[in-house]
């Protein structure tokens, strides 16, 4: 069995991306308002610390979309980490 690596991805800064973020197994990511709500606190947070631009989200119950345009190149993986 050959395990082959994770392409890199191509992140060019000031280009949007459209990202989705799934629930582990894709389950549910939010089971109350307030799950979401906390959500859309993290994101504007970590879009500011990562210079992130967020354009567009929609929050599901077991996964999200998100509409983003990095300042640089690792700026899209930061909110991503940030978002967890």
């Amino acid at each position: 069995v050959t395990i082959m690596a994770r392409r890199p991805r191509l992140i060019v800064p000031e280009v949007p991306l459209h990202i989705i973020q799934r629930g582990n197994n894709r389950g549910n990511c939010f089971f109350s308002e307030s799950d979401y709500m906390a959500y859309l606190s993290m994101l504007k947070d970590s879009a500011r610390v990562a210079e992130c631009k967020v354009h567009a989200y929609v929050l599901m119950s077991n996964h999200v979309h998100l509409l983003v345009t990095p300042s640089a190149d690792q700026s899209a993986g930061k909110l991503m980490k940030y978002l967890g």
